[in-house]
């Protein structure tokens, strides 16, 4: 592509270019640009929320630029205070090494590993001494670290802010001279730190990078942003059924800003809304597993949602044990636990129970306290989303 074509199919979904000049300026280079991506694996998964910053990436892939994926292992350490309220839980180094195991082959699920550049932080902070620590300390001044709005909000709130957080856009800034990158990636909460890296930068002869922010999704809750410590994530290598599941549950109006940040696109004009939904959910389950195991899935969940018929699904089995006879708040409570792996409370399960969404053998139950026998083959319906047949 010429230098304005590239740049308007790039920018199509940006929250925010510090500046589109520039960006132009380096696409007119004719020389493949260095792009890159941080994160940091606090947890071990990559969810839909990071999937945005990453189809990014791989666009700039396409046009034959180099993709440099960081691996945030003594960030991770540290944390991002980006957005937070209060400071995240420290991780070891061993801790932040195992979540990033799989890091590579779920980011490959989007990117073409024969233009990515793979490398981890430790590679450079590991080798510098506390007089390099000291002297690059030294570039940034607390007045400007507290002009941050999180940080603000925490001293207004009297809420701590720990001497190590400071030290975390001072890294990442850092990162950005050691891979001599000329794009950064993020959302929208890591203008200060990118900014940071294109102080240092310039500090040091290099040419600044652009600065390339992406919007934030909202979780499967519709209100805070996705997060795994929150659970209200889909994870990118979870089952396809759990992941169709989880999309199926989101609001109208959250589907419609679903299918902007993570499909490109709008929903079909004048579609009902749940059959746009299953679109949705179509799409995403082929992204991340295949079109043969989207389409299973489907049908999968029509036979078992939409048309109601449990007794022909496969449904995961569930043990009644020694709860063959036992309260159905405890037989719900239980099932949900060993079927599904959901950890919910008896207080929700009673709430379940009271709405009318369980159902044993299609017959719905509104008594939490009322005594139940399970026989195998029975089909216990736990909400819209979760149905398991007893062994």
């Amino acid at each position: 592509m010429q230098p304005d074509e590239a740049l308007a199919f790039l920018k199509q979904g940006a929250a925010q270019i510090i500046s589109e000049k520039e960006l132009r300026e380096k696409l007119a280079l004719r020389r493949p640009l260095r792009v890159k991506l941080g994160v940091d694996p606090t947890t071990s998964d990559i969810h839909l929320g990071h999937t945005i910053v990453l189809r990014k990436l791989r666009q700039f892939q396409d046009l034959g630029h180099q993709a440099i994926l960081i691996i945030g292992d003594f960030t991770g350490m540290v944390g991002d205070p980006s957005g937070r309220s209060a400071t995240r839980p420290q991780l070891t180094h061993r801790e932040v090494l195992a979540n990033a195991a799989t890091y590579r082959e779920q980011a490959f699920k989007i990117l073409d590993p024969a233009r990515m550049e793979t490398v981890c932080n430790g590679d450079w902070f590991r080798t510098m001494s506390f007089e390099d620590v000291i002297r690059l300390n030294s570039r940034v001044t607390l007045q400007q670290m507290l002009q941050r709005e999180d940080f603000r909000d925490r001293i207004d709130n009297q809420q701590a802010i720990h001497a190590h957080e400071i030290q975390y856009p001072i890294m990442q800034g850092w990162d950005s001279v050691m891979v001599k990158a000329d794009v950064e990636l993020g959302g929208t909460d890591q203008l200060f730190n990118i900014l940071i890296g294109r102080d240092f930068q310039k500090d040091e002869g290099l040419p600044q990078q652009v600065v390339f922010l992406l919007p934030i999704l909202e979780g499967l809750d519709g209100s805070k942003k996705m997060s795994k410590s929150l659970g209200n994530f889909v994870a990118v290598n979870e089952p396809a059924s759990e992941m169709f599941g989880k999309l199926m549950s989101i609001s109208d109006e959250l589907m419609a800003r679903y299918y902007a940040l993570l499909l490109g696109q709008a929903p079909s004009t004048g579609a009902h809304p749940l059959e746009a939904k299953k679109q949705l959910a179509l799409a995403i389950v082929q992204t991340y597993h295949s079109t043969a195991v989207a389409e299973k899935t489907l049908a999968e969940w029509n036979t078992r949602f939409s048309k109601r018929d449990l007794e022909h699904a496969e449904l995961p089995a569930f043990s009644a044990g020694t709860l063959q006879t036992a309260d159905l708040v405890t037989v719900v409570w239980t099932a949900y636990r060993e079927a599904f792996n959901v950890q919910k409370s008896r207080s929700e399960a009673s709430r379940l129970i009271k709405q009318g969404s369980v159902e044993l053998d299609g017959t719905k139950i509104r008594d939490p306290k009322a005594p139940v026998t399970l026989k195998p083959g029975q089909i216990l319906r736990l909400d819209k989303k979760h149905a398991a047949r007893i062994a």
